[in-house]
């Protein structure tokens, strides 16, 4: 037992100072992040909005995390990925704090626009960062070790937040969301000093290394996978959340709990099996194609409405899912990027993400308003299943290029 302890904390060693501190900090503010998880049911339930207008303003938050990914990419690349860290997280900790008092259908729209705008400016440029700190062989783990501290913070996030709404309403996760992101950014700026030239960045032969980004075949093909997963994997946040309360007659705190069970299980097997993974050089792609697959498949345990159990059967396979693309496909995107050009393919691969949740959100809930909740699982396991052909097809070209 205390051998496979220690085989379990060996996973967690050879992370620099930075990498640890990044980790504490991003734990803080998706910790804090509790508006997400709820925000369809806060604009559905608490300001009595239709599900065509809950869409649109999820289109509103998707198109504004669009905007930021892009701009924090490139401006990552122009002054640096520190610089854009500190500015987003600190300028979103107080737009949080004034986004409770907009209630209106077109103040939604430009206020999520705007706030969204500035928050995922935070996401390329962290991507950056982690290629700074860490070294390249600990780069997987890195973003592992990272992804483990969201996933932690979602763990606790959602069910804390549950009670919050129970007791406070849904303006006391406002104030939450604001002091998370400025708590978790000072204790940045205050420890961690920024790097102009990182010592872990060393030369390297990369097969596109003289392309376009836009010529590159491979990344594209991989990028469609990444804009599928996604799509399915904000259900969670959107549709799904609904759909507890619709057929299950769930609460916000049971919803949360699903969702802290989401976390519990990365949390305590992701860094192991990326270990694994890494340590027996399975090839990424392939690992990403089972993913995607499993992603797919969790969505047709959804048809099934007899037990609310099929609520967790359906929860393990997603993650399990999340688990394999999610780590593998940030380290996949940074690896295509030459040097000097991280931030712009880092921007584009988070672009995909935010895509994905403008579509995830529009087309769940225009399906459901239109037909049903299980036409939507079906459809959702549909596109997963195409997702995955693409994912097979980046393996196959991958594969080609080692050759």
């Amino acid at each position: 037992m205390k051998k496979a302890f220690q085989k379990y904390i060996n996973n967690y060693k050879g992370f620099s100072k930075e990498i640890w501190i990044l980790t504490i900090v991003t734990f803080i503010n998706r910790a804090g992040t509790m508006v997400l998880p709820f925000l369809s049911k806060y604009l559905r339930e608490d300001l009595a909005f239709t599900l065509p207008q809950v869409g649109w303003i999820m289109v509103s938050f998707g198109m504004g995390s669009m905007a930021g990914s892009w701009l924090g990419g490139k401006l990552s690349d122009k002054i640096g990925f520190y610089k854009i860290m500190v500015f987003s997280l600190a300028a979103t900790g107080v737009l949080f704090f004034f986004m409770q008092y907009v209630t209106s259908f077109y103040g939604l729209l430009f206020a999520m626009f705007l706030i969204m705008a500035i928050a995922d400016m935070f996401r390329p440029a962290m991507f950056v960062s982690i290629g700074a700190y860490a070294k390249e062989e600990n780069r997987t783990r890195a973003l592992t070790l990272v992804r483990l501290a969201v996933n932690l913070g979602f763990a606790a996030g959602p069910a804390l937040g549950g009670l919050i709404i129970m007791g406070m309403g849904y303006q006391g996760l406002f104030w939450v969301d604001g002091a998370s992101c400025l708590i978790s950014i000072s204790i940045f700026a205050l420890l961690v000093k920024e790097k102009k030239k990182s010592k872990f960045n060393k030369e390297e032969i990369i097969p596109n290394a003289n392309a376009s980004v836009f010529k590159d075949k491979i990344f594209w093909l991989f990028l469609v996978t990444s804009l599928i997963s996604g799509i399915l994997f904000f259900q969670l946040f959107t549709t799904l959340p609904i759909y507890h309360a619709d057929q299950f007659k769930l609460t916000e705190f049971q919803t949360g709990l699903l969702l802290t069970f989401n976390g519990g299980l990365i949390f305590l097997l992701e860094m192991p099996i990326v270990s694994y993974i890494e340590k027996h050089k399975i090839s990424r792609p392939k690992i990403i194609l089972l993913g995607a697959f499993l992603m797919a498949v969790s969505f047709f345990f959804l048809e099934y409405t007899g037990s609310g159990l099929i609520l967790i059967v359906m929860m393990l396979f997603m993650t399990l899912g999340e688990m394999l693309i999610f780590p593998f496909a940030n380290t996949f995107a940074l690896s295509r990027a030459p040097k000097g050009h991280e931030g712009r393919y880092m921007a584009i691969f988070t672009m995909s993400y935010s895509l994905a949740h403008i579509l995830s959100a529009k087309t769940g809930f225009t399906i459901i308003d239109l037909t049903s909740y299980n036409l939507n699982w079906l459809f959702m396991g549909g596109l997963g299943l195409v997702g995955t052909l693409f994912a097979y097809r980046v393996y196959q070209l991958t594969e080609k290029e080692k050759i």
